[in-house]
């Protein structure tokens, strides 16, 4: 989807929210103050820091449509994720409103008193919520929108919460129990919890996440593919917003292929990648020449010294230079590992020099950054 008419989705079903939860707002709190119910009117400080969420969802994505520039050259795709977090502060500021607002409640000794507009009011804005949850979650996934899938998620559990109120409502209309105070401090809690998941899943991608395993294995398969390729490694993919996206990765080919067809070979991949998988996509390259007796002898010796290290989870990039009698090889390490990078590496390259005492071993630490 082109980023233009994806932003325009965006807005609108931002739109949509802020009419809906505005007329919630509007409902619920003249039934609150009508009745001095502190849960309706928790449930109205909810309804209006989720207009607030939606209204700054539309700034947020008008400001990340901005073309890039000098100063930012990858654009401005990243304030998606900004805003996202600001949907999550301001989901845990009506939790926090909530709590506050029911416990002086408490104090104040207030016995709300009802009538069937106010319960026919609870449960038109528990539907209302309902539709606008259900939809908010359909867009935020076919746009993958996290401000939106925030705003959703949070939509879809003010349905339960709003559903409690109606109960403690009927509850303290029938049976003169007042469970007003209560239920909004229950409500705030909830709506604080749900805020600070908001707030990590929001902040996650900021600090920088690592890729998808199905999607990094989808992406080797397809450069894997190519008959010029026998490996691809050293996935590394950076995201500045939803439609821009910079990689880079190493693959193998033979070591006697010209310089002529790895140009073609390096073109022809960052050009499927781009209009596969929408990344700007930067190939390095290893030459391959396990073939010669000597080189496939190195090799096995080195990858049985590995496979009995558990924490080396892959081993690639190997070539043997025999005019400088120098080898080389990429490790990557267990991230998990309780033994450093530097010490395993000394360890298989302490075994190979006993095998070959005439060569030089470098291994090169890679990063556990994708599958």
């Amino acid at each position: 989807m082109e980023a233009s008419i994806r932003n325009k989705k965006i807005v609108r079903t931002s739109l949509v929210g802020i009419l809906g939860n505005i007329a919630l707002i509007a409902m619920k709190a003249f039934i609150g103050f009508i009745t001095g119910s502190s849960s309706i009117i928790s449930d109205a400080i909810n309804n209006l820091s989720d207009a607030m969420s939606s209204t700054v969802t539309i700034i947020g994505t008008k400001l990340s449509a901005k073309k890039p520039n000098k100063k930012h050259p990858y654009g401005y795709g990243r304030i998606e994720y900004l805003t996202a977090t600001v949907v999550a502060a301001l989901i845990v500021f009506a939790g926090c409103s909530a709590i506050y607002e029911s416990i002086t409640s408490l104090f104040r000794g207030e016995k709300p008193t009802y009538d069937w507009v106010a319960f026919l009011v609870i449960g038109l804005g528990i539907a209302i919520k309902l539709s606008l949850g259900i939809f908010f979650r359909i867009q935020g996934k076919r746009l993958d929108s996290a401000a939106l899938k925030n705003s959703g998620t949070d939509a879809l559990f003010d349905v339960a919460l709003s559903a409690s109120t109606l109960v403690t409502a009927l509850v303290s209309h029938f049976a003169q129990v007042y469970l007003e105070g209560y239920a909004g401090i229950l409500i705030g809690l909830f709506i604080l919890r749900s805020g600070v998941l908001a707030m990590k899943e929001s902040l996650s991608p900021i600090l920088g996440e690592r890729i998808d395993d199905k999607w990094a294995r989808e992406i080797k398969a397809d450069i894997c593919a190519h008959p010029m390729v026998r490996g691809a490694y050293d996935l590394i993919i950076h995201s500045y917003g939803e439609s821009e996206k910079i990689g880079s990765i190493h693959i193998e080919v033979a070591d006697d292929i010209t310089a002529k067809e790895i140009f073609a070979l390096e073109r022809e991949i960052q050009t499927y990648m781009f209009e596969k998988h929408g990344i700007i996509m930067t190939v390095g390259i290893y030459a391959s020449n396990d073939t010669e007796p000597l080189a496939k002898e190195i090799k096995t010796k080195l990858l049985c010294y590995v496979h009995e290290i558990p924490d080396i989870l892959q081993c690639h990039g190997y070539y043997l230079d025999q005019e400088r009698q120098y080898v080389t090889f990429d490790l990557i390490v267990n991230i998990a590992s309780k033994r450093s990078g530097e010490d395993i590496a000394s360890e298989i390259i302490g075994k190979l020099e006993k095998d070959y005492p005439s060569l030089r071993f470098h291994a090169n630490l890679d990063q556990d950054i994708s599958a």
